[in-house]
């Protein structure tokens, strides 16, 4: 389900995705999972229970949602194109699986995701990120996703401290959960084809998750990973960072009564703090989970925050 790149008309896109008597649109990251074998890999591999509610996003015609629904409690079926949400009604209308399956009609970004207890899902490759942190941060918890991934997003999400791979996607995923690369998907397993290679990737949220406000921790590692190969001297010496952090500073004063010197320059302070944390000559691209916990703790002591 890639986004297709190319500046192609949407009719152009909608007539390279026609297939079965549908017109997928492509541009829209619509290639539907026709191998069997891998449907079925994917469904094994989330372990479902029959007490289960799933979530899935992106169901398309239906390969992956009828499978589940013969082993669930519940499936609820998140799908945009009115088109396709008939096909699905129309391939369980009559069976004994139709009143086990719910289905929202909307964008998944915008819509309150309900509770469930895992996620299966074949993605579109566009909304990856953005559905990657909603699922991250929604409460109450669900125990795994099973999502499938273009390949390099996948690769990304498990990547390592020095792998060429690792980013701010990287150690944002792993803070709040443990991430598994479980298998390859060529692209001829799809209905169209798409452009790019997949892989699914196995998610299981942090339960509890670190005592960390992660809205403080994405505003470092932002700013780390901006220039990932700079050391964090170097990076922070940036304007723009020194002008937020001074303004945060300053707010944080205000609100515990504490003076400001006359003198008082940010830049030193945000140095002095590197360095006394020993991470002045680090660069982002090496630095693990703890290293970043240790760092934001440094700051925060000494009442710099991010946002």
């Amino acid at each position: 389900m890639p986004k297709v790149k190319g500046g192609k008309r949407p009719r152009q896109q909608l007539q390279e995705g026609r297939a079965n008597g549908i017109l997928f649109n492509t541009g829209a990251g619509q290639h539907i999972l026709k191998n069997p074998l891998v449907v079925n890999s994917i469904i094994e591999k989330a372990a479902l229970r029959r007490t289960d509610v799933v979530l899935e996003v992106g169901p398309g015609t239906g390969n992956l949602t009828v499978k589940m629904l013969e082993k669930v409690k519940k499936v609820i079926a998140c799908e945009i194109d009115p088109r396709l949400v008939g096909e699905l009604q129309k391939r369980v209308q009559g069976t004994c699986l139709a009143n086990k399956l719910e289905i929202k009609v909307g964008d998944v970004l915008k819509t309150e995701l309900p509770f469930f207890d895992a996620c299966v899902a074949n993605l579109p490759y566009q909304i990856s990120s953005p559905f990657v942190f909603k699922l991250l941060l929604h409460r109450p918890f669900f125990r795994c996703a099973i999502l499938m991934f273009q390949r390099e997003f996948a690769l990304r999400l498990v990547a390592k401290p020095g792998s060429k791979l690792y980013c701010r996607l990287s150690i944002n995923t792993q803070l709040l959960a443990r991430v598994d690369h479980l298998m390859k998907v060529g692209k001829n397993n799809f209905r169209p084809p798409p452009k790019v290679e997949s892989s699914v990737v196995r998610i299981e949220p942090k339960n509890p998750p670190p005592p960390i406000n992660f809205q403080e921790w994405d505003g470092l590692v932002r700013i780390a990973f901006v220039r990932k190969n700079k050391t964090l001297s170097a990076a922070f010496k940036s304007s723009a960072v020194e002008q937020l952090l001074d303004h945060n500073y300053r707010i944080h004063c205000s609100l515990h009564n504490a003076e400001i010197p006359e003198n008082f320059k940010i830049s030193e302070k945000i140095q002095t703090v590197l360095k006394d944390t020993g991470y002045s000559e680090k660069r982002a691209r090496s630095m693990d989970i703890d290293d970043f916990i240790r760092l934001l703790h440094g700051f925060n002591s000494e009442g710099i925050h991010f946002s």
